[in-house]
């Protein structure tokens, strides 16, 4: 069952889940992938509700989007059961650490689909908040209009393997307007 949600009535919740992760799940021609973001946005433009998604243009993520279009949001809800909070933290692990190329991240973490409403990518049942959205907008970052701190920090070239995050492709802002929005029960 889904229970209609309020978008801006969870913000605050889904906002301060970004800080933990958050699964975003994108589906083309029968893949699904499922991949932790901690970067996003959720706002209003052009008279629309919209979350944004920022996606490396190097990851698998990146890929499925662009041939989809579409991507649900999955946002772990408190229940104050330890042993699912367990569950949900090592499933936001393992989906930001593997990628979708080598491995099937759905399989491994157990996860259970949920045909979305309005997109053909699922929700996922172990993380109900689920927001759907339709890509209206897609934007590649220039990082060199970045300032220098955080191009530095982010996006730091010509650099070994000891530097965290070296050498890394930048991001693609997806805009995605929310078509749907429910908690699982």
């Amino acid at each position: 069952m889904r229970e209609k949600i309020d978008v801006w009535g969870q913000a605050p919740e889904i906002l301060g889940q970004l800080r933990s992760g958050v699964l975003l799940t994108s589906a083309a021609e029968g893949e699904v992938n499922v991949m932790t973001i901690g970067w996003g946005t959720l706002g209003v433009e052009w008279g629309r509700p919209v979350f944004v998604a920022y996606v490396r243009t190097s990851r698998h993520t990146h890929e499925l989007l662009d041939r989809s279009g579409e991507f649900t949001v999955s946002v772990p809800v408190a229940t104050g059961d330890a042993e699912r909070d367990a569950r949900v933290r090592a499933i936001l692990a393992t989906c930001g650490s593997r990628s979708g190329r080598d491995t099937d991240k759905v399989t491994e973490c157990g996860l259970t689909l949920v045909e979305g409403e309005e997109v053909a990518s699922p929700a996922i049942a172990e993380l109900p908040l689920t927001l759907e959205c339709r890509v209206i907008y897609r934007r590649d970052q220039d990082v060199a209009l970045l300032p220098d701190g955080l191009r530095e920090r982010y996006y730091p070239q010509d650099k070994g393997p000891e530097v965290a995050l070296a050498n890394l492709a930048s991001h693609t802002e997806y805009y995605g307007e929310i078509v749907s929005a429910y908690v699982l029960r």
